[in-house]
């Protein structure tokens, strides 16, 4: 009983995983700073790069449009400097 109730809970885990992948993700940013057109990205990440392990970078995770980077820099609030 005692694995089918941990099977069950990894499954669970998985299905909530990829779902919330799926969106976008701007874990300490906010929308406007990941409010990059599409062909304006700038890759932050690598193959596979999950939504969690592109936050931690400092970055913006949206897998909603084939073909772009779904890892990648936010724009810069007004105020900021970049060295």
């Amino acid at each position: 009983m005692v694995v089918m109730a941990a099977r069950a809970l990894c499954m669970l885990g998985l299905v909530l995983a990829l779902v919330s992948s799926s969106s976008a993700e701007y874990v300490g940013l906010s929308a406007n700073q990941c409010a990059v057109p599409a062909k304006d990205r700038v890759d932050c990440g690598y193959p596979q790069v999950t939504p969690e392990q592109c936050n931690n970078r400092g970055c913006c995770f949206d897998s909603s449009i084939p073909g772009v980077p779904w890892c990648f820099k936010p724009l810069q609030e007004q105020g900021e400097c970049s060295f």
